[in-house]
């Protein structure tokens, strides 16, 4: 399945003004690939591991990556292959930004500057790795 990365990253920057990393991340992936869920399901799903899960941020892993997890999930129908998936994209964001964890990449939340690039980094992924 070959994604419009245009497309899933406006998707991304227009969600992330008024959504967290993980509703961002899962609602572009999911509505660029056409998948069938609404926007308030994803919203449900995906808020409550905003701010590292719950809003732990030093604990919690960051929402682009529990995202698009979810969204790999929920796109694709091959548990082996989203399974083999989700450790690429695990590997892939702790490559990039050193961590998986919110707090580390956020300063605890106290700069939220990285979001934005953080969920259309591994947006990408994901829409490469479903290019496969």
């Amino acid at each position: 399945m070959k994604l419009d990365e245009q497309i899933l990253e406006e998707k991304i920057r227009e969600y992330r003004k008024t959504k967290s990393c993980s509703e961002s991340t899962l609602m572009g992936l999911c509505e660029t690939a056409g998948a069938d869920i609404t926007g308030e399901e994803m919203t449900r799903l995906g808020c409550g591991f905003a701010g590292g899960i719950g809003g732990t941020f030093d604990e919690g892993t960051c929402g682009a990556v529990t995202g698009a997890l979810m969204a790999n999930g929920i796109i694709l129908d091959d548990v082996s292959k989203i399974k083999a998936n989700a450790k690429e994209i695990f590997n892939t964001f702790k490559d990039e930004y050193g961590s998986v964890c919110c707090g580390t990449i956020t300063n605890n939340g106290e700069d939220k500057s990285p979001c934005v690039d953080c969920c259309v980094f591994i947006a990408k992924k994901v829409a490469d790795l479903l290019d496969e």
